[in-house]
């Protein structure tokens, strides 16, 4: 009976042991597979790969985890981003109540520009019948010779006034002269104070970053009653408008053309039609020049950003002759590029893609997108969806980025 019990404590002892060396080695084998399947990746190795994600994967991306967030805000990620985007066209569209309020039914995460600004008591109250007037922000992206159409899930009730760096001016139509500084894809904005007030045909805004201190401003021009142009400008930092000495009477026939940012400076085409010269502000000192083309700006004609420079596109006979200004003093024009695009006679110069470096052309006629590719030599219609198209003075040219106006995160241009 003894001999029975030992055996029976033996082979008990044995099997504990044997059930022990089986847990630890299921242990080890999910530790090593841990380490096989989930290795160390070096903090500069995450963040090169989570800048190549787009926007969309990026914004969900970053409450992964707080590592994965703090790359993501940190200045250095935030540069690396906007330096590898692609530029879009960004433009508004109209949406009737009704429509709006399917929208927003579709779309439960729908931003009100308006309604973060300050607590609206009654939305009936407040813009009454102006929600007619109520639009959605939306995006024009110009990828493999096709345009894709997409949104930010934003509406606003003001217009976008000008685009820098991943930023927009919006008019802040909840206070008459005021304006709004936003982010539209981290949805970070600002109200801004009113500025001098004056009828939106007979002004004009820009929006730049200062190449020396890394600001970023807001330039207004506008017409007074003795038909005087005059000039102020706000720094996003101090958030007051100063008064600066206007242009020249005389040189600004209307404020139609929008201006563009080249060469640490706004530019603008002063007149309709027969411009023999620009206008051109520089954003660091706030003075105001006057340069000669080289040829006479006619309707189809137009300014455009390039790489940094300042391109001045003109239609030569069965040609387009493309010219290139590289800085503001003792520089002169010189001749950069000459397309020849046989019949058509109407485009129209837009924009150029920051990464590609393609120049971006409107036909008048029908409103199609044409693409010329520099290093081809090739001018290509470009594939857009069916549908609504926004006119050419709706669209403007934009990044989508991660940029804020905050000290720190202002290095991008």
């Amino acid at each position: 009976m003894m001999a029975r019990s030992i055996g029976s404590r033996n082979a008990n002892l044995l099997r504990l042991v044997e059930e022990r060396a089986l847990s630890k080695k299921v242990e080890e084998e999910h530790k090593e597979h841990q380490e096989t399947v989930v290795p160390y990746l070096p903090k500069d190795c995450i963040s090169k790969i989570l800048v190549r994600l787009p926007l969309q994967s990026l914004s969900s991306m970053r409450f992964a985890c707080k590592p994965w967030y703090n790359i993501i805000a940190s200045d250095n990620f935030v540069n690396a981003h906007f330096h590898c985007s692609e530029s879009v066209l960004i433009f508004q569209k109209s949406v009737a109540s009704c429509a709006m309020t399917s929208y927003q039914q579709d779309k439960p995460n729908l931003f009100s520009v308006e309604a973060s600004l300050e607590p609206m008591p009654s939305t009936s109250s407040i813009f009454g019948k102006r929600i007619l007037k109520k639009f959605y922000i939306q995006f024009m992206e110009f990828r493999g010779g096709k345009i894709k159409t997409e949104g930010y899930d934003l509406c606003c009730l003001g217009n976008i006034r000008a685009t820098c760096n991943g930023l927009i001016l919006l008019d802040n139509d909840l206070k008459t002269g005021g304006l709004i500084v936003m982010n539209p894809v981290t949805r970070k904005l600002m109200a801004l104070p009113v500025g001098t007030i004056c009828r939106p045909y007979e002004e004009s805004f820009g929006f730049a970053i200062n190449e020396v201190t890394g600001e970023y401003k807001v330039v207004h021009l506008f017409r007074d009653e003795l038909g005087y142009v005059g000039c102020e400008t706000l720094n996003l930092g101090t958030r007051m408008w100063r008064e600066v000495n206007g242009p020249a009477f005389g040189i600004f026939g209307w404020f139609g053309y929008r201006p563009v940012s080249a060469i640490g400076a706004l530019h603008w085409v002063p007149q309709i039609d027969h411009s023999d010269y620009i206008v051109s502000f520089e954003v660091n000192s706030e003075k105001f020049h006057t340069i000669s083309l080289p040829k006479s700006c006619r309707t189809h004609d137009g300014i455009v950003e390039k790489g940094g420079f300042l391109c001045f596109v003109t239609h030569e006979e069965l040609n387009l002759d493309i010219w290139i200004l590289k800085g503001l003093h003792d520089e002169a024009w010189s001749m950069h590029h000459r397309i020849t695009r046989g019949c058509i006679i109407d485009l129209v110069p837009h924009f150029c893609l920051r990464i590609s470096g393609d120049m971006i052309f409107r036909r008048d006629e029908d409103g199609s997108f044409y693409a010329y590719d520099f290093i081809r030599e090739l001018m290509t219609k470009i594939e857009r969806e069916q549908g609504w198209f926004p006119p050419s003075s709706a669209c403007l040219p934009h990044v989508n980025s991660l940029v804020s106006w905050e000290k720190g995160q202002n290095e991008c241009d």
